[in-house]
């Protein structure tokens, strides 16, 4: 039993779309894993000065950013679950897609909500990364409180 061109043709242009998902968000998922391993690396630094630092004026502010670093920490791990929540969700819908091809029966009940909720957790994903730069001006602010003329 062989494939003919026409539903290789049909198969492949039915898959397109998702893959071209997983492009995307792989990007995006780049970008997010980047800012956690710097969010990660500058809380390890400033827990560092923490112990080295004995001036309850400059403790304060590095507690406060700890505090901010960590909020971050946990809303980048999120991003990433729901980015690779919905990069899962593309690659279960293009082999559901492929199967029902190949195999002559409709998928559409499976493979359409898997597409749906691989867009629904990139939603998600997005939003937690847009909230992460929120905060991260906030941690920039309390660096940067002390210097005269910074604010707005």
């Amino acid at each position: 039993m062989g494939t003919s061109p026409a539903q290789l043709i049909r198969i492949l242009s039915a898959s397109i779309a998702p893959v071209i998902v997983i492009s995307g968000v792989a990007l995006l998922l780049l970008s997010m894993t980047n800012r956690y391993s710097r969010v990660i690396d500058r809380a390890r630094d400033l827990v560092k000065d923490l112990d080295i630092t004995q001036e309850p004026s400059r403790r304060e502010p590095s507690v406060e950013q700890v505090r901010i670093i960590y909020r971050r920490a946990r809303i980048l791990r999120l991003a990433i679950i729901l980015s690779s929540l919905s990069i899962l969700f593309v690659a279960v819908t293009v082999v559901s897609l492929f199967a029902g091809q190949v195999l002559g029966i409709g998928m559409d009940y499976f493979s359409v909500p898997c597409f749906g909720l691989s867009l629904l957790a990139l939603l998600g994903s997005l939003y937690f990364f847009i909230r992460d730069v929120g905060i991260s001006l906030v941690a920039l602010e309390l660096e940067i409180g002390h210097i005269p003329g910074n604010r707005e």
